[in-house]
């Protein structure tokens, strides 16, 4: 493995969004859309658009009631996941409703809108192919993001529009690899949507606006928190569970199955941090760890962090994530400039005189479905990979210089060879990390874990 280099931020080479697009994807400038009249089938027309969910979890199901929720005609067609009680779990939860975590609106059942006989629901780790093929035309990705870049070059492959939620990757060459397949979706005309789902609240929609159009000058500053108490329980383990099982039922305690909660939470924000300031920093470091422990918390991700990145033009992006009981507390983006500051999730702007947004709110997770459905029924266009594997991977980088303690530059992050996973896909299969006599899971030292 490469030994880790320092850069200070005047040493990193320029990295513009052009140059990450052309590092990672094929140029598919010219292309011609062949598949315009497949995409077309359902445009317009009474045609159901068929859906496969594919991971059947709190997002899973609510990501479903809210596709099956939409003004259009849609039906869920197939299901997948790793485990059968989930999904059936899933199934009986969207045909009689109730109000699933994600899904802010209590529904009624959809069993008008179900078609998912016993031979369309698939189980274990190939079980996604199985529902792509199944004859959906959209599939919803909703597994642990470890998975996401593989699923997403399925369906593309399939000719299936997608929405998968984020991170869209736990590594760089995840990102890579979603990059690569989106450069296929562009060509064959397929809709994309990503769960970030905070570009589609009104309030921070005209916030972002207002600071684009200079309501606070240039900007010199973003700051970005999700500071939170006890994350979650993890499940107890089976006598009979391998270590691959548990870890698969406990996604948000293991870096190769969630990315950390840097990546998996704080991403929001920091989206909101870059589609503010455009583009992507250049460089980052950090530092963390994990000072909180129980035997209902276990894993191996960091339970702290705080990194600055520093952009092109010498601008900072402060950011901390924390899951820590009986400490302070935000999920926040605050955006400092010439003339004042905003509140991006608050819509409040403080540049001399005091602008607060008024409007009704909307459920933003069904919102982001809304549009997904409406670009494919009337051919519009609807990708938003970029932005978001650009989120990503500054998450990624993030979390890299945090664990690693070094100061990394974009280039030298984007082309890491290190791969989160196993060397196996099955239940029986050796995990990526094991416990010690006590329990306890590894976890990164900075100073001494290496990241590119």
């Amino acid at each position: 493995m490469t030994m880790m280099r320092s850069h200070q931020p005047a040493d990193c080479p320029h990295s513009s969004r052009r140059t990450f697009l052309k590092q990672s994807t094929v140029a598919v400038a010219g292309t011609t859309l062949i598949n315009a009249i497949a995409r077309n089938a359902h445009a317009a027309g009474s045609d159901a658009i068929k859906v496969a969910l594919i991971g059947c979890g709190d997002r899973g199901s609510g990501a479903a009631a809210q596709v099956l929720s939409t003004q259009a005609p849609v039906k869920l067609w197939a299901m997948a996941d790793l485990f059968s009680d989930r999904l059936e779990g899933s199934l009986e939860l969207l045909t009689r409703g109730q109000k699933a975590a994600y899904d802010r609106d209590s529904h009624g059942g959809f069993s008008d809108r179900i078609d998912v006989p016993p031979q369309r629901r698939f189980v274990g780790f190939d079980a996604y192919k199985a529902a792509i093929e199944s004859g959906a035309d959209l599939v919803l990705l909703t597994t642990p993001p470890h998975f996401r870049p593989m699923q997403f070059a399925y369906a593309v492959e399939r000719g299936k529009h997608v929405f998968m939620e984020k991170p869209l990757a736990v590594d760089a060459s995840g990102v890579r690899s979603v990059l690569a397949s989106n450069a296929e979706a562009r060509k064959k005309n397929l809709k994309v949507g990503v769960g970030l789902m905070m570009r589609y609240t009104p309030r921070c929609r005209e916030t972002v606006k207002r600071l684009q159009d200079g309501a606070i000058g240039p900007i010199h500053l973003v700051r970005c928190y999700w500071n939170t108490g006890f994350l979650r329980d993890t499940a107890p383990r089976a006598a009979d569970q391998t270590e691959m099982v548990y870890q698969l039922r406990n996604p948000y305690h293991f870096l190769w199955l969630n990315g950390d909660y840097f990546v998996d939470a704080l991403l929001h924000f920091i989206d909101i941090g870059l589609w503010v300031k455009g583009g992507h920093p250049i460089s980052a470091q950090g530092q963390g760890g994990r000072q909180f422990y129980t035997e209902m918390q276990s894993g191996d991700c960091f339970d702290h962090h705080t990194v600055e990145f520093t952009f092109q033009d010498g601008m900072k992006m402060f950011t901390q994530t924390r899951q820590i009981p009986r400490c302070w507390n935000s999920a926040s983006a605050q955006v400092h400039g010439a003339k004042g500051v905003a509140d991006i999730g608050r819509g409040r702007i403080e540049a001399g005189d005091v602008w607060q947004f008024i409007g009704k709110p909307v459920n933003a997770y069904q919102a982001e479905l809304d549009a997904l459905v409406e670009a494919i029924r009337n051919d519009k266009p609807h990708n938003e990979v970029e932005h978001a594997a650009t989120s990503t991977m500054t998450a990624i980088m993030g979390r890299m210089a945090s664990y690693s303690g070094q100061m990394l530059s974009w280039d030298d992050a984007l082309n890491s060879k290190l791969r989160l996973g196993p060397e196996k896909y099955a239940f029986d299969a050796p995990a990526p990390v094991s416990a010690d006599a006590s329990g306890r899971y590894p976890v990164a030292m900075p100073g001494i874990t290496k990241v590119l």
